[in-house]
């Protein structure tokens, strides 16, 4: 069983919002440029955010952040598809 992952409110947005413009990349046609700058700025932020200081194993934590994020009960955003 794995341990239970508290994650900031904050966070698991920012990471929802990385994985709907990836998602938005991946079916983005020439014009990437606004998609692609976006999610750089995500990824710095997701990264270098406070929660990540914590004595805590990023890589097991950030795994469960992304499953955080899917598995939301959160309405969906305006124009986000639904998984």
């Amino acid at each position: 069983m794995r341990p239970p992952f508290r994650f900031p409110e904050v966070l698991i947005t920012f990471q929802r919002a990385w994985q709907q413009t990836y998602a938005g990349l991946a079916q983005a046609g020439p014009c990437t440029t606004v998609l692609r700058r976006r999610l750089t700025t995500l990824s710095g932020t997701l990264c270098t955010h406070p929660y990540w200081a914590a004595p805590t194993t990023w890589r097991a934590s950030s795994v469960e952040l992304r499953r955080a994020a899917r598995t939301h009960t959160s309405a969906p955003a305006a124009g986000e598809a639904t998984a």
